[in-house]
């Protein structure tokens, strides 16, 4: 379509010097922040008044003050009462006015009208009330969110009637409309699970996993801790419980992921695919440029708080807080601990976007602080793409972002010593203050586990791993993402990722060719700016040291052993016939799986969420349980009927589902073991018992991948859409000796692995893994006749 191309092709882009003093753009500009701090204080006074409203306020305003005004004698002592708050707040019946004349000064006396008296009166009253009300609903509500047994319903007749009531009470308890952070103050706080009921959930646990000499052992050491240390670190997770939004997420985030001193390749970040199969367009730069469009737009709604926050079963708001670190947002290296920085937006307003081993400041807004439009976007990234043609940069200077691959003491220190001045410091912080890392590649990856592999650690100097969001484009316009993991859980940023994804299903943004679709005549673009090519300042012995980061992280990437498997004989609609819950189902064959390649039981470990509560993150599922055991035993026996499997396997599916459940209303196990561990560790004692059950490995980490969390995203199950799922992501092995199973059920029909392991452990493959578990699956589900 020459036509078309020519079209995009002519679109002029100003320099925003041009009109640097222009004094129409300087208003704009102004009028722009204007409205953006307007839009701020808004959300603010309406998030602290969530539930109730300032159109509340008005409409109460105006009762209390026709009511003061009215002449029905219903309710008399309360006008009274009206009218004598006036006289306790001294609203005058007389205003004096002082008349100055060449002769005298006169002082007139007017009398003040009842109904301004009335007004006055009307307002006060109506915000007092307005604010108790609000308190009063927002501790009803919070009371409300803490019931639980709408998740346990299915467990006694009775409930699920008490359930309907409690549904009725939240929704009128409850405000219209809420902005993203409106029911953050309404969350209830995530409780402090019983020391004993934590001990015997533990012990019961591990009786899958240890012997009976080990299990002896851990009774003993539990016994003697509840009985000595355990009260006294139980007081203190009480104690903060009552101070702190959450008595676990900040100790997460600080011990478990920024003290973490290794890499963050493969063992923090993970990735994401875009669909499958299917890609929008051909060409390199379209794709990027609409792919950069939709996140700035899904970060406008999260900066004006537009989004609408995820509520479970239309009623049960989670937890959003994880939004507000989702862009702009950099882990800083440090010797003992990492370091989360966020960027406002007024910082924050271009992209890196590297081609061809060079990074380039791209600026995503226009004079207006308007979001560059797709074709405009496309513009510039051509720009740099035939820019880039003209350089030639050193190996040094094209694997830069390899340092960000090394063991965090390490980057620290070469970052403290190369990055802190000129022009090294510079660039360095204009890649730490970008929106987000955008690598446009050469490569064109042919299968699912090749894109995988590169989406997890790139080639090593494609990924800026500190970077909160690194968007991926190959050669071929397939894209992905790669995450870092301190600053949010992955449910969070799929929800961006699905987003952008689907509004390229669902619109059209591209044209017959490929190319993004210009905007429409009454859209107008402000000046922009060029592209900046950022640039370094390599010494020999930096030059040393980024070729030691490189090295080293190909040798890492190597040993990366990854397998992507699209599941698409059947999916969670035979599951679902067979009576069991899908995520269950894929629990105990993957417990089958591991047993038939090792013949062994191990700790093993699936996410779950805690978003119920105000800064919740996650909560561990214990999956091999004595239940899981038994089905997986009965399983390798031939001698055991299939009724009797098939009640083993309900029976460890039912076991597995209530364990999710206790984790996700606060009554999990390792999350309070942890807190204990660290509350320990600050008053200085040691505890053999805590030191036990922490430091034991998870051999097997499983988690299931979060999908259509948009209210509008097609059905995945209608033919049409079929090949433009998204097949999800995956992450490295948390165990050297282990597997790292992440899967996704995006419709009926098809299920997504992703299970990677190290090819230096001579025990695993993930391939093999992948086609044992299949066996697993088919073998499960022959024993159901439908």
């Amino acid at each position: 379509m020459a036509e078309a191309r020519n079209a995009v092709a002519g679109l002029r882009i100003r320099e925003i010097d041009d009109e640097r003093n222009s004094a129409a753009v300087m208003f704009r500009v102004w009028l722009k922040t204007a409205i953006r701090k307007y839009h701020r204080i808004r959300n603010s006074i309406s998030n602290g008044m969530w539930p109730t409203s300032v159109q509340n306020i008005g409409i109460l305003c105006v009762i209390v003050f026709l009511f003061m005004l009215s002449e029905i004698d219903v309710a008399e002592s309360i006008k009274e009462f009206f009218w004598d708050t006036g006289d306790t707040l001294h609203v005058p019946h007389v205003v004096q006015v002082m008349q100055h004349n060449l002769a005298s000064t006169l002082i007139l006396n007017y009398a003040l009208p009842s109904t301004v008296r009335a007004v006055i009166v009307a307002c006060f009253i109506s915000i007092v009330l307005s604010v108790v009300f609000m308190k009063v609903r927002q501790i009803i509500l919070r009371g409300l969110l803490a019931y639980r047994g709408w998740m346990y319903e299915a467990r006694k007749p009775g409930e699920k009637y008490l359930t309907l009531m409690w549904c009725m009470a939240v929704r009128v308890v409850s405000g219209y409309q809420p902005s993203l952070y409106s029911c953050q103050r309404c969350l209830p706080r995530l409780p402090v699970p019983p020391l004993h009921d934590t001990i015997v959930r533990l012990l019961d646990s591990l009786k899958a996993v240890c012997t009976e000499d080990e299990m002896k052992v851990l009774s003993e050491q539990a016994e003697k801790f509840e009985k000595t240390l355990g009260p006294t670190l139980q007081r203190l997770l009480y104690l903060r419980s009552w101070y702190a939004s959450n008595y676990v997420t900040d100790w997460w985030e600080k011990y478990i992921y920024l003290s973490s001193r290794s890499s963050l390749a493969v063992n923090s970040n993970y990735y994401c695919f875009d669909q499958s199969y299917y890609h929008p367009s051909d060409i390199q730069s379209s794709r990027t440029a609409v792919i950069i469009h939709n996140c700035l737009v899904f970060k406008r709604l999260i900066d004006r708080e537009e989004l609408q926050p995820l509520v479970l079963r239309g009623t049960v708001p989670i937890c959003m807080s994880q939004y507000e670190r989702l862009f702009s947002t950099t882990r800083v290296p440090g010797i003992d601990v990492d370091e989360i920085c966020h960027f406002c937006t007024s910082e924050s307003k271009h992209v890196i976007l590297q081609h061809k081993g060079m990074f380039y400041k791209l600026e995503v807004y226009d004079s207006t602080n308007q979001i560059l439009f797709p074709t405009t976007l496309e513009h510039q990234i051509e720009w740099i793409m035939k820019d880039a043609e003209h350089h030639t940069p050193t190996e040094a200077e094209t694997s830069l972002a390899a340092l960000t691959s090394l063991d965090r003491p390490t980057w620290a220190r070469i970052r403290n010593k190369y990055f802190v001045a000129g022009v090294n410091k510079e660039s360095l912080d204009a890649i730490e203050k970008a929106t987000f890392f955008v690598s446009m590649n050469d490569l064109e990856p042919s299968g699912l586990n090749e894109r995988g592999k590169y989406l997890l650690h790139g080639d090593g100097k494609s990924i800026w791993f500190d970077k909160s969001l690194n968007v991926q484009v190959f050669k071929n316009a397939h894209a992905g993402m790669n995450c870092e993991h301190s600053m949010a859980d992955a449910p969070a940023m799929a929800h961006m990722w699905e987003y952008a994804l689907t509004r390229e299903v669902l619109e059209k943004v591209y044209d017959e060719s490929g190319r993004c679709m210009p905007p429409g005549k009454k859209l107008k673009q402000g000046s922009i700016r060029r592209p900046q090519r950022l640039v370094w300042d390599i010494s020999p012995e930096l030059e040393r040291e980024i070729a030691g980061a490189l090295a080293n992280a190909r040798k890492n990437n190597e040993d990366l052993d990854l397998y992507v498997r699209d599941h698409d004989s059947w999916g969670k609609g035979v599951i679902k016939k067979c009576k069991v819950s899908p995520d269950a189902f894929i629990q105990m064959a993957l417990q089958l799986t591991y047993y038939k390649e090792n013949k062994k039981f191990v700790q093993t470990y699936e996410a779950s969420m805690t978003r119920l509560y105000l800064n919740g993150r996650t909560e561990t599922v214990r999956s091999c349980t004595l239940e899981a055991v038994d089905f997986v035993k009965a399983m390798v026996e031939n001698s055991v009927s299939n009724e009797e499997k098939i009640r083993l396997l309900r029976r460890a599916a039912n076991k597995h589902q209530m364990l999710y459940r206790d984790a996700m209303s606060g009554k999990g196990v390792d999350r309070h073991l942890f807190a204990l561990f660290v509350a320990c560790k600050g008053l200085k004692y040691e505890s053999e018992f805590l030191t036990n059950a922490i430091m034991r490995p998870w051999t097997l980490s499983t988690s299931q991948t979060p999908h259509t969390q948009l209210d509008y995203s097609p059905d995945a199950d209608l033919e049409v859409f079929t090949n433009k799922i998204c097949p999800g992501g995956g992450f490295g092995p948390v165990s050297d000796d282990g597997y790292g199973v992440s899967y996704i059920i995006p419709n009926n029909s098809k299920i997504f692995f992703h299970v990677s392991s190290k090819k230096s452990c001579p025990n695993t493959n993930s391939e093999r893994f992948v086609k044992t578990l299949d066996e697993s699956m088919d073998e499960m589900k022959a024993l159901f006749s439908f």
